[in-house]
């Protein structure tokens, strides 16, 4: 396998649609749809009459809207990367501007986690805040995933290590030379 030059460096910023984009539309559904469907089969089982059903699914119907809401206002509806390839591997991280509202938002989460007794809230806002700068090395690289339709390069490493590299249009085909050279992947 060969390796690209040290000095070889690749950094650029993206804007990419939250709600258009395929990637994040499956991690999202993923997300969102796994947990709302258990809990859709659970209800369904344990309801003795259909209309029982209205009121719950109102209000996941309510924090949908409310949630999505809320990106398109607070985020704009973007998520706002910055991408670095150099010699010791990738890393993406969330632009500066962005970064500053994220820092407010998974601090209120901690503090009122922590202040409700909810630890899962709690949890949840230091987990997203750890991952706003993420680092992969190239020796780490076990899988890698090409996306050429969204220019987006899917990487794994270890276990819960993964990164998405969203790419422009005019950079892709560099950044997936480099990912080639440097992974033999």
């Amino acid at each position: 396998m060969k390796k690209a030059p040290a000095s070889q460096h690749l950094q650029w910023q993206c804007s990419v649609p939250i709600f258009r984009h395929p990637i994040i539309l499956r991690q999202l559904s993923f997300a969102f749809g796994l947990p709302f469907g258990i809990l859709g089969l659970v209800l369904l089982i344990v309801v003795d009459d259909w209309s029982d059903l209205l009121y719950p699914s109102l209000l996941i119907g309510a924090l949908f809207c409310c949630t999505w809401l809320f990106i398109l206002i607070f985020w704009r509806g973007r998520y706002e990367v910055e991408s670095i390839l150099d010699a010791t591997g990738v890393r993406c991280r969330t632009q500066k501007a962005q970064a500053k509202k994220n820092i407010i938002i998974n601090t209120i989460a901690v503090i009122l986690g922590l202040f409700m007794g909810k630890p899962g809230v709690a949890g949840a806002g230091m987990l997203a805040q750890a991952r706003q700068d993420q680092q992969i090395r190239w020796k780490n690289i076990r899988k890698v995933q090409r996306h050429p339709k969204s220019n987006t390069i899917l990487v794994h490493g270890g276990f819960a290590e993964h990164l998405a590299i969203f790419c422009t249009a005019e950079n892709y085909t560099e950044v997936d030379q480099m990912v080639r050279q440097q992974t033999g992947k």
